[in-house]
């Protein structure tokens, strides 16, 4: 895709946004089974993903981690809002990698400690990118990538998370 395919697909969205910003907010949803034993079936719309206890947590490795779908969905966020941000500065990218890593003690969560948090204590974003561009010409993309990143910023920005219980 190039520059002028990028901005004629979200051209009218865009439109449509500034003249209804109601239009503008959708409502995402995921939903999880539970599953067998200590486990929960995601569909993430293309595949059921089981998440199950990281094996710092007793499990057996068998499972997806969801600390590791953490990360999995900011890589992808990143990496899908990298190639727009390049694609509408008309930049190609021949090779690309994004790297989500997160460091966690799992000793919050265990309950082993209780100064210790629960969650990730820090996240880092790594990218690797070959290209034409020059470097203060991708660090530009970086920045607007890092703007425009909805689960980074959902994880900077912390929104607040309403709990319930349905019965």
């Amino acid at each position: 895709m190039n520059p002028e395919e990028l901005s004629a697909l979200q051209a009218p969205l865009k439109q449509k946004y500034q003249r209804d910003p109601e239009a503008a907010l959708v409502t995402l949803r995921a939903e999880g089974d539970l599953g067998e034993g200590i486990a929960c079936k995601v569909d993430t719309g293309r595949a059921v993903v089981e998440a199950g206890l990281h094996p710092a947590t007793g499990g057996d490795g068998a499972q997806a981690c969801s600390g590791d779908m953490l990360l999995e969905a900011l890589a992808a966020c990143a990496g899908v809002t990298l190639r727009a941000v390049a694609t509408a500065f008309g930049v190609e990218l021949r090779k690309g990698r994004v790297v989500a890593e997160g460091d966690l003690d799992f000793r919050g969560t265990l309950g082993v400690a209780k100064d210790s948090p629960v969650g990730f204590k820090e996240i880092r974003l790594q990218f690797e990118t070959e290209s034409d561009a020059d470097t203060a010409t991708m660090n530009k993309i970086i920045s607007v990538t890092e703007r425009y990143c909805v689960v980074l910023q959902t994880i900077r920005s912390a929104p607040p998370v309403v709990v319930s219980l349905s019965e």
